[in-house]
């Protein structure tokens, strides 16, 4: 048996030893009405004064651990007691658990502190009863009678995984007409690999006001937390179930590790996340309609355009909803509403830039066929070199926001890119970069073509990816965030080197040219899916 160093002994002797009695147990922290695994919550240690009514010293620990702990809580007792008790050594102590007794018995032998037991610990047992109490009383996160069904419900839409398709302005909305709920408005979070959920505003206006207010305000931390406060909405976000993986991208974790939270969020209650008895049922209803909705619409989901849908579905509620046993919901798309976030957020261009597109022929004669091509993105600091050291062609005045400007860059060889840098130049400059969708009439394959669109109108060719290609779609996600972040700005590179030692990787002494410009979405240029021809040409 473990006992204590002679200094600790001589150190304890040393505390005035009072004629008082003190009780002391560790029981689960749990209540009998509970049906949750009490291990999980662990077990609390207690030690009272039963002379004086006062509890001397608690503490919390695993129910593995093994007796030590009960003896290293008396030992804070004793020597740093909880307010307002001082430091002291009772002249009893009784426990009701035998083996305890015994094994204070060899602990404290040195301390001449009694040790006996006693079938009920009354000061203990009231104070016990009182945490039962406040355990039975505290609200649930989840109402047992859904906290199953909602789990799996919310798995499932994980596993669907609508951010991988839908960006945060495209709004789906869910008319449920029930329990003092119209409509429904989804927001899905996850596109930036941040955080994952989907939002349920309450109101189309409370969207709004939302997306305005962090338009207006997004580098005022204060001011952000105000407007989230603000929202009147149900919500369901995923975190990891270790906090230890917070670095980790949730999408990389396996379900296990997954863990839904629910919740609301109002004005005047704030955030909670603990749903009562009718949102749980509302947000089992809109769960189940969204995740219908995108099994049956994810390839039209998947498309550059944000299409017009609408369905009606039946949806079973849990047998404790004893007046109702289905409800019907319509779930559709909102594609003018979509346009209209995107507006306030100053995606897209101008409509008179739009009207007076002069679109002619693709042409594929700009960019040299050898040439190396990457998507992606220069640093803040980068770009304000490139500014000043190579043949700089502005679009306007571009927020710093994000990790850098987006770019294109066409590496080829000293002569080829001063080539390339003098056609557009000749034409005017850059008006543009978009990706639009292509497609191979004969062998049935889709492609995202890269295109270039010069101040005459003009459209060059600079790239075709297969719809496929893994790191394409990756690549594109993040050109697609990254030119959210900065209004649509991004910018082309042209770089020389193709048959140097930086091949591939152009250092800043290769960069000849940086034009920014737009970015367009295929809705913006409106000439819909190109068709390769037999010249194997896009037209």
């Amino acid at each position: 048996m473990t006992s204590f160093n002679r200094s600790t002994s001589r150190r304890l002797k040393k505390l005035t030893q009072i004629p008082s009695v003190w009780e002391g147990d560790r029981r689960p922290l749990s209540s009998p009405s509970q049906h949750s695994d009490s291990e999980a919550k662990g077990e609390c240690i207690l030690w009272v004064d039963y002379s004086q009514g006062v509890v001397r010293g608690m503490d919390v620990v695993a129910s593995d651990i093994g007796p030590e702990a009960i003896v290293r809580t008396l030992m804070q007792a004793m020597e740093h007691p909880q307010s307002p008790a001082r430091p002291a050594r009772p002249q009893r102590i009784v426990v009701k658990d035998r083996e305890i007794q015994f094994y204070l018995r060899g602990v404290l032998q040195d301390l001449d502190i009694a040790i006996d037991y006693a079938p009920e610990l009354p000061l203990i047992d009231e104070l016990f009863r009182g945490f039962a109490d406040i355990l039975d009383s505290q609200t649930p996160d989840l109402p047992p009678q859904y906290a199953q069904i909602l789990r799996e419900k919310a798995f499932a839409i994980w596993q669907a995984a609508p951010w991988e398709f839908l960006e945060e302005q495209q709004i789906l909305s869910i008319e449920i007409n029930k329990w003092d709920v119209g409509t429904l408005y989804a927001s899905v979070m996850g596109m930036l690999g941040m955080e994952y959920g989907i939002l349920f505003y309450r109101s189309e206006e409370s969207l709004k006001q939302f997306r305005a207010a962090v338009l207006r305000d997004e580098e005022s931390t204060e001011h952000l937390e105000e407007a989230f406060l603000k929202q009147d909405c149900l919500f369901l976000t995923f975190e990891s179930a270790d906090e230890t993986d917070e670095e980790d991208d949730l999408a990389d974790l396996p379900l296990s590790e997954i863990d839904p939270t629910f919740g609301n969020i109002h004005p005047l209650e704030g955030l909670r996340s603990v749903l009562y008895d009718e949102e749980a049922l509302v947000i089992l209803v809109a769960i189940e309609s969204l995740s219908r909705f995108i099994r049956d619409h994810r390839r039209q989901l998947h498309e550059d355009i944000f299409p017009t849908f609408s369905r009606r579905y039946r949806i079973s509620l849990p047998q404790s909803e004893e007046s109702t046993k289905s409800i019907a919901v319509t779930v559709s798309t909102m594609p003018q509403l979509a346009a209209e976030l995107e507006e306030m957020a100053g995606f897209g261009v101008d409509e008179r830039e739009i009207e007076n597109l002069d679109f002619q022929s693709l042409q594929d004669d700009l960019i040299p066929e050898d040439s190396f091509l990457s998507l992606g993105v220069v640093s803040w600091e980068m770009l304000e070199y490139l500014r000043k050291g190579v043949s700089y062609h502005p679009a306007g005045e571009i927020k710093q926001v994000g990790d850098g400007l987006p770019v294109i860059l066409i590496q080829t060889s000293r002569p080829k890119a001063k080539t390339v840098i003098e056609r557009i130049e000749t034409v005017g400059g850059l008006r543009a970069i978009c990706f639009n969708p292509g497609a191979d009439s004969f062998d049935g394959d889709r492609y995202d073509l890269g295109l270039l669109q010069t101040q005459n109108g003009e459209l060059f060719l600079f790239g075709e990816f297969l719809d496929e290609d893994p790191i394409h779609v990756e690549a594109r996600k993040k050109w697609n965030q990254r030119c959210k972040n900065t209004k649509g700005y991004c910018g082309l590179i042209i770089a020389k080197g193709l048959t140097g030692a930086s091949r591939g990787n152009p250092q800043l002494r290769d960069m000849m040219a940086l034009f920014e410009a737009r970015s367009l979405s295929p809705k913006d240029l409106g000439i819909g899916t190109l068709q390769l021809m037999p010249q194997l040409k896009f037209e």
